[in-house]
Formats: structure tokens, sequence, C-alpha cells
């Protein structure tokens, strides 16, 4: 299995609408990646506030080349300009097989 991890670094007066998040931004994510072989997808959440992260999500592919692929797909601007919707956190990426 391939990876793509998303996480979000906190930074002081963060902010972060989960609801939204789950609700909204996590379809945007399948409809646009789901065609590129994405399988599923793993949020975690902060135990506290002391956890340097305010969400982590694990993006899972069968190969890092559908990772590729959906990356580069003509979806992924919007994917990546939605997330200016929940957050004022600027998204870091890290692959892993």
């Amino acid at each position: 299995m391939a990876r793509l991890y998303v996480y979000y670094p906190r930074h002081e007066g963060h902010t972060f609408d989960r609801e939204y998040y789950l609700g909204t931004h996590m379809t945007v994510v399948n409809d646009a990646w789901g065609p590129h072989g994405l399988k599923s997808a793993d949020v975690s959440w902060p135990y506290d506030d002391a956890q340097p992260f305010a969400c982590m999500v694990a993006l899972n592919f069968d190969e890092q080349g559908q990772i590729d692929k959906a990356l580069a797909a003509p979806e992924t601007p919007g994917v990546l300009a939605d997330v200016a919707k929940f957050t004022d956190i600027q998204p870091a990426i890290y692959r892993a097989d």
C-alpha cells in the first residue's frame, strides 16, 4: 500500500473547521482522487491541544503511481483551493510505502 499523508501543523491562533473537513472536504478529495486509485482515508484528530498537528490524514492507494496520477489530475487544484474553506493552516505532505 502507498500512502499520502497530509498534515496540518498548528500555529498560534489557527482555525480548523472539523465539520467542514469531514462533511465536505473529504468528499471533494474522494470525488477528485477516487478515479485515480484512492482507496480510503484515515483521519486522525489530536488527543489534546499539546499535539503539534490540528489534523492528520492518511490517503491510501495501492501504489505510488496512483498518487502521482491523483496529484497531476485536473481536479487537484480544486482540492487545494478547498483547503482555505476550513483552515488557515498550510498543509504539508509526506509520501510513504
